[in-house]
């Protein structure tokens, strides 16, 4: 079954999110206070409404309680961001994802339970800072404070070797899940895949883990 969502505010973030479900075909009602901002992203939307106000009864007329998966991104106005991340919880929406404008909204929307929050601007930061120092690495996503997963481009060092010989587990800790080799994709490689210079391996670790591969072992 097709999963359906919500996001509340249709700032640069909350826009482009509801651009790429409409892309995929998949539902989303857009919510936001400038009536303009929601007359301009109604056609991306399956349903689009403007809301100065937002309380349960809202939500429930929204039909909001039924999707299962809600996007808070307001902006500056941290008041209805708290308040609407809080309501969604209550009304158990299965998964609440929000951005936060800084450390201290962050620490709230964490009290109030909220599944994943989004540091976009630090969060690129990262991905950038990545890219600069790195020329063996194409992406990188944070899945916590400790353990990424990361893409790391084989090189000349360990290409034509089995994932076997390069034993990256035991030596290094970290877990080959995946391999892009031009336009195909592997999951979960054979031990015995032969690894070819310009393969591009998907790697869970440790930050630490992973530093220590990409220097060492690539």
């Amino acid at each position: 079954m097709e999963k359906s969502f919500a996001v509340f505010g249709l700032g640069r973030f909350g826009g482009t999110i509801v651009k790429e479900l409409h892309g995929m075909e998949i539902e989303v009602i857009a919510i936001d206070k400038d009536q303009d901002t929601v007359n301009e992203y109604s056609k991306y939307a399956t349903y689009a409404v403007c809301a100065n106000a937002i309380d349960e009864a809202f939500l429930n007329n929204l039909g909001v309680r039924n999707v299962d998966h809600a996007f808070v991104s307001f902006g500056d106005d941290l008041q209805a961001s708290i308040l609407t991340a809080l309501l969604l919880k209550e009304m158990e929406v299965p998964k609440v994802w929000a951005k936060a404008k800084n450390d201290e909204h962050a620490k709230v929307l964490e009290k109030i339970g909220v599944d994943r929050i989004i540091h976009p601007e630090r969060d690129v930061a990262k991905k950038i800072t990545r890219h600069i120092v790195s020329d063996k690495m194409t992406d990188f996503i944070e899945l916590s404070d400790e353990y990424s997963m990361v893409e790391i481009v084989a090189t000349k060092k360990i290409g034509q070797k089995t994932l076997s010989e390069l034993s990256i587990r035991s030596n290094y800790g970290c877990t080959v899940v995946g391999m892009q080799r031009n336009h195909k994709f592997i999951i979960s490689p054979s031990i015995d895949e032969v690894i070819n210079t310009g393969d591009v391996l998907i790697i869970v670790g440790s930050n630490k883990d992973i530093a220590r591969f990409e220097k060492e072992g690539v």
